[in-house]
């Protein structure tokens, strides 16, 4: 299982949750396997990461790996952070 910590704005796509776990070997399979309100604000039609959303392993952005095709193994965490802008 892989677990995804989500930030206080996407919890309502999540039935509340702050954490969900789903199976996956890669990144795009975890997200495959999330509930579609969510995904869908994850990514684009294409199913390309939406450019204000970051996604770390550990302290790695998936963008700096293999982006959608990095390579998961069992009990890793992704953390999803939308970017903030504003001044």
């Amino acid at each position: 299982m892989i677990a995804v910590r989500l930030p206080t704005v996407l919890r309502p796509f999540a039935a509340g949750a702050e954490r969900v776990e789903v199976d996956g070997a890669t990144v795009g399979e975890v997200f495959a396997a999330l509930d579609p309100a969510l995904r869908r604000r994850l990514t684009d039609e294409q199913g390309a990461i939406r450019r204000h959303v970051n996604i770390y392993l550990g302290d790695d952005n998936i963008r700096d790996l293999d982006g959608l095709g990095t390579q998961l193994t069992d009990g890793d965490e992704l953390l999803i952070l939308p970017s903030v802008a504003g001044g």
